[in-house]
């Protein structure tokens, strides 16, 4: 049997909205993954020790703060210091057209934004 994509759905900060991080994690239930969604306001402690413990094959970050490219810097540098550094992470929220760029450079495979379609968000998850 093969094993589903294992996605981690976090809101890391104090951004207090979680509609659109509740909306992908129920489209990518639909696409037949395994969802782990971690709720508001998550440390990015929190998040790399969920990441580990349940052994993610993703991590998305939902962000609509405006604090993306730093606690995005912060998460990847935790899940190195964990060791499993090769985990995809993705970014979702409001990001501003100039910053896409400067999260990839991190190495963000992909960005979504809120005008994303719901599409090209299973598309990219059925092709990891």
């Amino acid at each position: 049997m093969e094993r589903k994509t294992r996605v981690l759905v976090a809101k890391p900060g104090l951004d207090g909205h979680d509609m659109g991080a509740r909306l992908v994690c129920q489209l990518l239930r639909d696409a037949g993954m395994e969802v782990i969604y971690t709720g508001l306001r998550q440390s990015v402690e929190a998040i790399v020790s969920t990441a580990v413990q349940e052994d993610v094959d993703v991590v998305g970050l939902s962000i609509l703060s405006g604090a993306h490219l730093g606690l995005t810097r912060k998460v990847i540098e935790g899940l190195k210091a964990a060791g499993v550094g090769e985990k995809t992470v993705v970014v979702g929220g409001l990001i501003l057209k100039g910053d896409e760029e400067k999260l990839k450079e991190m190495r963000v495979k992909a960005v979504f934004t809120m005008k994303t379609p719901h599409e090209e968000i299973k598309d990219f998850f059925r092709n990891l």
